[in-house]
């Protein structure tokens, strides 16, 4: 399958998901080697769960179809150009390439403005419409001191 049949599917997939009711108007698909290993749709509202995007859902069922926490070799196909925390979650799976159809500027007129968040990022926590503070008692390091001389431990 060419690159734009990958993206007529995660369209087809992410209109169904509004059709049936399920949730957003977005839908991913990781592909590996020509085959899809796995789909994921926008189940924020009918989960309870703000983190459940399509691509987080998509990554999530493809590291355990693959057994991996990366998606080495994988591209990822998504019905519209992912928001800052899909951002996040891809750069973390590592796939080798991202391809997307709708603009977050489309996004945006339909109600779904990510544009918030991507102003809040560069800012200092301080300064931040939700206060963050360091809270950092005695022993607050010790996680990443003990991280630091595991024997066992796998990098990433």
């Amino acid at each position: 399958m060419t690159r734009e049949d990958w993206m007529q599917m995660a369209i087809r997939m992410a209109t169904e998901n509004v059709l049936e009711g399920r949730g957003g108007p977005f839908a991913a698909l990781v592909v590996k080697d020509g085959k899809m290993v796995a789909a994921g749709f926008n189940e924020v509202t009918t989960s309870h769960d703000p983190t459940a995007h399509a691509e987080v859902q998509a990554i999530r069922a493809a590291c355990q179809m693959l057994g991996d926490f990366q998606l080495t070799d994988c591209e990822i196909y998504t019905s519209c150009e992912p928001c800052p925390m899909c951002l996040g979650a891809i750069y973390w799976s590592r796939p080798k390439a991202i391809y997307y159809a709708c603009t977050k500027e489309q996004a945006a007129g339909i109600g779904f403005d990510d544009d918030f968040i991507y102003e809040q990022i560069p800012l200092l926590p301080e300064d931040r419409s939700i206060p963050m503070e360091q809270v950092y008692p005695p022993e607050s390091d010790r996680p990443f001191r003990e991280w630091e001389a595991a024997e066992r431990k796998t990098r990433y």
